[in-house]
């Protein structure tokens, strides 16, 4: 045995703990008490961002030269979890850490002007960003996109959509994938765009099934001229920086699948046990235990295989196995989340179906999951391919 290894894994299991901890804890304090403010806004706070980043949650899973505080992909997971255990909501989630998505690419491949400038205070909860990628005839077709750049001296000209983007009426600014190249994969590149450039505009905010706090919009760029010294990395390569932290959000989709299905359940197990009809609790009958099992055995199995895909992503980073490996992790967690979800609005009875109940949140926002990150059909098709089921 090597005692060296037991020990650094029981101290970063440890402190994982703590950091789940202190994420309820925010959560049970920031976040519950106004999360159906939030929802009938259609908006989180800006000043929720500068408090998660005091509290040292922002931060996680970036490196301290960018602003982070360190940490792995576990790391961020153990953020998440202890966020919707407090009481989060998936859509919560996705509007307090959009930088999850928005900024990785350029703490990655970024100069280190674009770090000092977007990622740091970004991290600090000063700036809130967005992830331009989807458009509106394009979907999870990312090879496809039009939304084109076109050099023009010392600046980029940019013209197109974007459609479903998250955190899109509050960003400060929209990492924006751009076509500078031939049609395919191989012409697309990453700009970073701020939101007071002229020609930039949110058309509309959307609404939506779920995710109520969470704003998205649609976003246009007519004749948009942006610093050349705005491209994130090298002309050409964003397909590549697009699937490389495609792995990290789908792995977080994942967390959220069984994080708002475990947190359903908790909340299930302890309705049927106040719930009284016909003289006694709902958990005194067999068939609502036996539908409060399934609804843990499901979220254990999802947990388990989206922690060993976590462990596999630190261990080897993004192969073609872990590609494969977060599409089905994701794929059970969905169906997870849609399950205990909905078996927990069953049991809540005629109060599961209340607006503002909890339950009913998560069963609204467990909709977005398989579609979101890569929508279930176009994953399943891709594992088929990395896992050599196409021939």
């Amino acid at each position: 045995m090597n005692t060296a290894t037991t020990e650094v894994e029981r101290s970063s299991a440890a402190d994982r703990t703590v950091l789940k901890e202190a994420a309820a804890e925010f959560a049970r304090r920031e976040v519950l008490p106004h999360l159906q403010a939030w929802e009938d806004a259609g908006a989180v706070p800006r000043e929720l961002h500068a408090r998660a980043a005091a509290a040292g949650l922002l931060g996680v899973g970036f490196e301290e030269a960018v602003g982070g505080s360190g940490g792995d992909a576990l790391d961020t997971i153990a953020v998440q979890e202890g966020m919707l255990a407090g009481g989060a909501s998936s859509g919560l989630m996705s509007a307090l850490f959009t930088h999850g998505i928005a900024v990785p690419h350029i703490a990655a491949h970024g100069s280190d002007e674009l770090k000092a400038r977007w990622v740091t205070p970004t991290l600090a909860g000063e700036l809130i960003g967005s992830l331009g990628i989807t458009e509106p005839d394009g979907g999870s077709d990312v090879g496809s996109l039009r939304t084109t750049a076109v050099r023009d001296g010392d600046h980029f000209v940019i013209n197109g959509a974007k459609t479903f983007i998250t955190s899109a009426t509050r960003a400060d600014f929209v990492t924006t994938a751009v076509r500078t190249g031939g049609p395919g994969s191989g012409g697309i590149s990453m700009i970073v765009v701020p939101t007071d450039t002229p020609g930039f505009n949110v058309d509309r905010k959307l609404g939506k099934l779920g995710w109520h706090c969470s704003d998205t919009g649609e976003l246009s760029y007519v004749d948009v001229r942006v610093p050349v010294t705005n491209l994130v990395g090298e002309e050409n390569a964003g397909f590549f920086y697009i699937a490389e932290q495609f792995v990290a959000e789908r792995l977080a989709l994942a967390v959220h699948g069984y994080g708002i299905a475990e947190r359903s359940l908790e909340l299930t197990a302890q309705y049927c046990r106040e719930r009284v009809t016909f003289g006694e609790p709902l958990i005194k009958r067999q068939v609502v235990r036996h539908k409060l099992v399934e609804m843990r055995r499901q979220v254990e199995a999802a947990k388990a295989q989206a922690h060993a895909v976590a462990h596999l992503y630190v261990e080897v980073g993004v192969t073609t196995e872990t590609i494969a490996q977060v599409c089905l992790a994701k794929e059970t967690a969905c169906n997870t989340a849609s399950y205990v979800t909905d078996q927990a609005v069953q049991l809540h009875g005629g109060t599961g179906y209340m607006r503002g109940t909890e339950v009913e949140r998560h069963y609204r926002d467990a909709r977005l999951l398989p579609i979101g990150g890569g929508a279930s059909e176009v994953l399943a098709d891709l594992a088929a391919k990395l896992l050599g089921y196409t021939s």
